[in-house]
């Protein structure tokens, strides 16, 4: 990716949604007994948003919620740590919010907006960080409260390095 221009960067961006309640995936079980799964029953939830960059730099911010108003919030955070990027996004809904559409034409000078293919996760390479932070922040063990969880995701994910050829993914 040697031919973009001075100054600008690639940069891949996700969301993902950590649940407190059960987090066993699969489970072995003897044939004909009932596995236990042992759940919290809180169901509360906590919004994980993350962008890797092709210069190797990385930004996650959790927040309590997923919507419009909070991807802007972020996107700000993106603009004040890449200043130029080629933005690679998803079309989830709050992405397509109006005033994000909005800020882009308002920031087209610095920030160049590229939506993924639909139904593509496989060119996202932040979907590797959520499977990697998944299994490393819960495993088969659940932190004991809610506010042990989000503290566990805020802990790995800054500082976690995630070491993913972004431009295999994009060439994928």
């Amino acid at each position: 990716m040697d031919a973009l221009p001075k100054g600008w960067t690639v940069v891949c961006q996700d969301e993902s949604i950590f649940v407190y309640d059960c987090v066993i995936r699969s489970v072995w079980a003897l044939k004909g007994s009932k596995p236990i799964v042992k759940i919290t029953g809180s169901h509360k939830m906590t919004f994980v948003f993350g962008a890797l960059s092709l210069d190797g730099h990385q930004l996650f911010r959790q927040y309590s919620e997923m919507n419009g108003d909070i991807f802007l919030k972020y996107l700000k955070c993106l603009k004040r740590k890449f200043k130029k990027f080629f933005f690679f996004y998803d079309g989830a809904p709050w992405h397509t919010a109006g005033q994000i559409e909005e800020f882009f034409e308002r920031n087209k000078d610095c920030i160049v907006p590229i939506r993924f293919p639909k139904c593509s996760p496989e060119f996202n390479p932040v979907e590797e960080c959520w499977n990697q932070g998944k299994d490393d922040i819960v495993g088969s063990v659940l932190p004991p409260t809610f506010d042990g969880l989000k503290s566990d995701i805020s802990r790995y994910y800054r500082t976690k390095r995630f070491e993913l050829d972004i431009v295999k993914y994009l060439c994928h």
